[in-house]
This record gives structure tokens, sequence and C-alpha cells, in this order.
């Protein structure tokens, strides 16, 4: 099993930057893929970005060119920093975590992943 507790996010103006963290618990966070939802107030959660073992990634088309996930497996940590923060980012933001077998792989179904944080909410103001 693996905890996660995300942290970092807050209420930035428009065009501003923010970085997210998720800390995981436990020895094996290497073994884990890793990817990071939102879910605005009345939408359905959704696909940030994901990050494979070995740090292949992936980012939804609302991000692209302006989020970068990055893991630090010696920290049990992975990173989102967002730039260019638009209003429509607001939401709160998780980080999701799937043992895999693959070093490469990572998955952008939300119902691939066994273990979520508690979310950390972010606010961009216009």
């Amino acid at each position: 099993h693996v905890q996660l507790v995300e942290s970092g996010g807050g209420v930035v103006q428009a065009g501003g930057s923010l970085r997210l963290s998720c800390l995981a618990t436990g020895r094996t966070f290497s073994m884990y893929a890793m990817g990071w939802f939102r879910q605005a107030a009345g939408k359905e959660r959704e696909l940030v970005g994901a990050i494979s073992r070995s740090s292949s990634t992936y980012y939804a088309d609302s991000v692209k060119g302006r989020a970068t996930i990055s893991r630090d497996n010696a920290k049990n940590t992975v990173y989102l920093q967002m730039n260019s923060l638009k209003p429509e980012d607001t939401a709160v933001y998780y980080c999701a975590a799937e043992r895999s077998t693959y070093n490469s792989a990572y998955y952008v179904n939300p119902n691939t992943y066994d273990y979520w944080g508690q979310g950390t909410p972010v606010t961009v103001s216009s």
C-alpha cells in the first residue's frame, strides 16, 4: 500500500505559477506510475498528466506546454509545475499512484489508479 499527501495548492493570479507536490509513503515508490488529476466544481475529474516509473510523461491538451510533471524517487515525491495559470485551471488537484510492472508505462484513465491523495485546492484569480 501507499499513502499520498498533496501540498502546494493555494490562490494565485492568472499568469502565475504553482508547484504542487505529492509525497508518498512506503519504500517502493519507484515501482509506481503516478498521475495528476483535477476536479473543478460541478465537473468530472480529469487528467492533467501522468509519469511513468522511468519518467516518461504525458499531458492533457489543456495543459500541454504549461505543465511539467517530474518525480524524485529518493524523496518519494512527484511534482506538478504549472505555469501561465488560467482561471479555468481552478480545481482540486489530486495525485494518484498505480503499481506498474512496466518501466515506461503511464496511465491516463483514472480508473486505473488504486491510490489517491486527499487533494489540494488551486484557485486562479483573474
